[in-house]
C-alpha cells in the first residue's frame, strides 16, 4: 500500500508543482514587490507587535529576548492558520476542475500546505535577522548546534497541519458552515497557544491543559533551542512526534473514507 501511495505521489508530482506555482502567481499577481512581501510582512508585523506588547502593554520576560519569543510563536502559528484555512477550502473551490478531469483529491489540500510552507520558509529569513540583531547583552540570542534540530519541529508542524487540512477539507464538502466555525476556533486556538505570553503566567492547575495543544509543543521545541540554547526535553520530542503522526494518519483515513463521495456534493 505504501509503495502504491509513493508511486502515485511521484506520478502526480509535476501536477502538484504546477498547482503550487499557480498559487504563487495568483497571490502575487499585479504586486509590485511580489515575493518580497514574504520577507517584509513578518518584519512589519514584528514592528506592530513590538509596539503593542513591548511598549504599550509592557510585556517583559527576564533574561529572554521578548521579540524573538514573540516572533518564533507568531511565525509558526501564522503558517498553521493560513495553511489550514487554505486546505479547508481547497476542495470546494476546485470542484469545477474535479468534474472535468481525474486528479487525486488529496493533491488539493496538500498543495495548499506546501505553498504556504514555502512562504513559511521565506519568513524564517527575517526571523533569523531578528534573532541575530535584536536584544541586549543579557538577552541576545546566539546560533548554536541545536539549530540542526529545528527542521524536526517544522516537519511535525507540517504533518499536523496536513492531517488537519485533510479533516477540514473533508468536512467542508458536506458542511460549509465549517468555514465560519473554524474561524472562531482559530481565534480561540491563538489565545490558547502561548504566543505573546509565557505559560508560567497561567495558574498551575490550568497549565496541564496546554499539553493537549500540539502547537504549544512545536513552538516550545523551537524556543528551547533558540532562546534557551539547549536541546529540547525528551517529552517535548515525543509530544511533537506523537501529535503530528496521530493527526496526520487520522486525517488520511478520514479523507480516504469519504473522497469517493465528494463529487456528489459538488
Amino acid at each position: 500500500m505504501l509503495g502504491r501511495i509513493l508511486a502515485n505521489f511521484k506520478r502526480y508530482s509535476f501536477l502538484m508543482s504546477q498547482m503550487v506555482s499557480r498559487d504563487f502567481k495568483v497571490k502575487y499577481k499585479r504586486s509590485v514587490l511580489g515575493v518580497l512581501w514574504s520577507l517584509l510582512y513578518p518584519l512589519l508585523q514584528m514592528s506592530v507587535m513590538a509596539l503593542v506588547f513591548s511598549y504599550m502593554f509592557k510585556f517583559r520576560m527576564p533574561g529572554v529576548n521578548y521579540l524573538v519569543y514573540l516572533m518564533t510563536g507568531l511565525v509558526m502559528f501564522n503558517y498553521f492558520s493560513e495553511a489550514s484555512n487554505s486546505a479547508m477550502t481547497s476542495l470546494v473551490v476546485n470542484f469545477p476542475l474535479m468534474k472535468k478531469v481525474y486528479i487525486p483529491k488529496y493533491i488539493f489540500p496538500l498543495s495548499k500546505c506546501l505553498f504556504v510552507g514555502i512562504n513559511f520558509l521565506l519568513t524564517l529569513i527575517p526571523l533569523l535577522l531578528i534573532i541575530l540583531f535584536t536584544g541586549n547583552q543579557e538577552t541576545h540570542c546566539i546560533l548554536n548546534i541545536y539549530y540542526l534540530f529545528l527542521p524536526f519541529a517544522y516537519l511535525c508542524l507540517f504533518l499536523f497541519t496536513v492531517g488537519l487540512g485533510f479533516i477540514l477539507s473533508t468536512i467542508s464538502v458536506f458542511l460549509r458552515d465549517i468555514f465560519y466555525i473554524f474561524g472562531i476556533v482559530l481565534t480561540i486556538w491563538q489565545y490558547y497557544t502561548p504566543i505573546f505570553y509565557d505559560i508560567s503566567m497561567i495558574a498551575p492547575n490550568l497549565q496541564k491543559l496546554f499539553y493537549f495543544n500540539p502547537l504549544y509543543h512545536y513552538i516550545d521545541f523551537t524556543r528551547q533551542i533558540i532562546l534557551y540554547n539547549h536541546i529540547p526535553t525528551l517529552s517535548c520530542w515525543l509530544w511533537c512526534f506523537g501529535s503530528a503522526i496521530v493527526v496526520f494518519l487520522f486525517g488520511c483515513i478520514i479523507f480516504k473514507m469519504k473522497q469517493d463521495k465528494f463529487i456528489y456534493y459538488a
